[in-house]
């Protein structure tokens, strides 16, 4: 169906009231034409209308502008509008669009751009879309229920934190890598204001920062790869908007803290000042040692998991979600297949998420024996509990038989940590100290990645660059013991 444009109508009108009622006379006020009967040249300014397309059962759409000096800006200005209307080349419902997009311009705001539209047109996408980047985003977030429930819990983590106080109220349509740009460079600022109030001497001032912590690079690399995913879909399944604004925006390249040994020097500045030389810290073998000693003495309960966690690099999750049958003592090795993971509180089942990280592994006698113990401790309490006794399945479990809570263990790790007075690093650390042990020890960087599960040996060899002091200070000398020198020579000498 096609629709002819409107030709639309150039006048004079005025301020000037009826002296009888009150109300503005507006066009029909006698001074705006001289006796003869053209306009009077000083009296009122210039106005356009014209009549935009409606559809059916709608209101009309007369739209109208004035205020100008003279007849040819007001001519212009309905022209523009007819051009833009000619765009739709007839067609209804592209007309429709467009009268949407004029429709909803403000009063002394600028007519869309033709060059926007006539984009929007060629890539098939509407002229107008009468919803905003939070709508957008809200629906987007609404159809991805096939993913994990991890993938979509930070996928509403962005959007409703980041995205949405940012950039929600902007229609998707006019969405621009200006307005991420301007996201991004907000939440850097808001970086730095939460450092500075971490560092200010005034109490108040840091307790108006307790507990918010600054979103790190690799954070906001995440970030923005969920406002990528969604506007790819705007362009290619919703075909709302001809291209991703967010393409053009270039952030710094996020990068991992990479695990750092806590040298005396380290720990020495920890007690004094309470920082960590890094988010990832990796402990000597001595402080290994003595918090194995406190976790066994002061948490029976849960010092197997301790010792496996840390012997064999488990993650967390697949530790918790380790099942009965897949430990293998008497032929020493398990195997990880399974992990627990929390989404907000509630855990979740599901399995390894890699091809790699389903994986066999050795185990050692001390181990063995360490686990013999634990099974035979928890042979005790299913004795005790008859037959309240849950059957889960699992190899790790409460003293009452039930699953362990991820987020508890994390806990539990934290407070025997600050309880033995240790340096600090986090449950996810031992994994870093298992490599980093292994490493130091003589493992090569291909045993290290298969016990670990990456996918590849560069992405182990990314991350484990730091090794022990020790294993450093090992090969110190090689390079000078090998270059011979005339004071060398004389000290054998002497």
């Amino acid at each position: 169906m096609s629709t002819a444009i409107p030709e639309g109508s150039v006048y004079k009108r005025c301020s000037c009231k009826d002296p009888g009622t009150g109300k503005a006379l507006g066009s029909k006020c006698p001074k705006l034409r001289r006796a003869g009967g053209g306009w009077h040249p000083t009296h009122g300014t210039w106005a356009y209308q014209i009549e935009l397309p409606a559809r059916p059962g709608e209101p009309r759409r007369p739209f109208r502008r004035g205020g100008f000096d003279g007849r040819d800006d007001a001519t212009a200005l309905r022209d523009r509008v007819k051009a833009l209307l000619d765009l739709a080349r007839g067609d209804a419902d592209r007309a429709l669009e467009i009268s949407d997009l004029i429709w909803a311009t403000r009063r002394g705001q600028p007519l869309p751009d033709p060059d926007t539209i006539t984009a929007r047109l060629q890539a098939g996408v509407p002229a107008s879309v009468a919803k905003t980047t939070a709508e957008y985003l809200t629906e987007w977030l609404a159809g991805r229920r096939r993913l994990s429930p991890k993938t979509i819990r930070g996928y509403s983590d962005h959007i409703t934190n980041n995205l949405i106080p940012h950039l929600g109220n902007i229609p998707i349509q006019e969405l621009n890598e200006r307005h991420i740009a301007t996201m991004f460079t907000k939440l850097e600022e808001r970086n730095l204001d939460i450092l500075d109030a971490r560092a200010s001497p005034d109490p108040a001032i840091r307790a108006t920062v307790k507990g918010i912590r600054p979103i790190g690079p690799v954070s906001l690399q995440r970030l923005f790869a969920t406002l990528r995913k969604a506007l790819n879909d705007c362009v290619c399944k919703a075909k709302l908007i001809p291209f991703n604004p967010a393409l053009s925006v270039e952030l710094e390249p996020g990068t991992s803290p990479r695990p750092k040994v806590w040298t005396p020097k380290a720990v020495e500045h920890w007690r004094k000042t309470g920082e960590r030389p890094s988010p990832v810290m990796v402990w000597s073998p001595h402080h290994a040692g003595e918090f194995l000693d406190y976790a066994e003495a002061h948490d029976i309960v849960l010092y197997p998991m301790f010792k496996l966690l840390l012997d064999r690099a488990l993650r967390r999750g697949e530790a918790v979600g380790l099942r009965d049958y897949e430990v293998e003592l008497d032929d020493a090795h398990l195997t990880v297949s399974q992990q627990i993971t929390s989404v907000g509180y509630k855990p979740i089942t599901k399995r390894v998420k890699s091809r790699a990280g389903e994986r066999p592994m050795a185990l050692g006698e001390a181990t063995v024996a360490d686990l013999r113990d634990y099974v035979a401790r928890r042979d005790r309490w299913q004795q005790v509990c008859g037959d309240d006794w849950p059957v889960t399945g699992l190899f790790f479990v409460r003293p009452d038989g039930k699953a362990w809570h991820p987020d508890t263990i994390s806990q539990r790790f934290d407070d025997l940590v600050a309880a033995a007075g240790l340096p600090p690093i986090r449950l996810h650390d031992l994994r870093h100290c298992c490599a980093t042990y292994m490493y130091a020890g003589g493992a090569d960087i291909k045993e290290v990645q298969e016990l670990l599960g990456h996918a590849t040996v560069a992405m182990t060899s990314d991350i484990y660059t730091s090794v022990l002091l020790e294993f450093r200070r090992a090969y110190a000398d090689t390079v000078s013991n090998l270059i011979p020198r005339a004071r060398r020579r004389l000290d054998e000498a002497a």
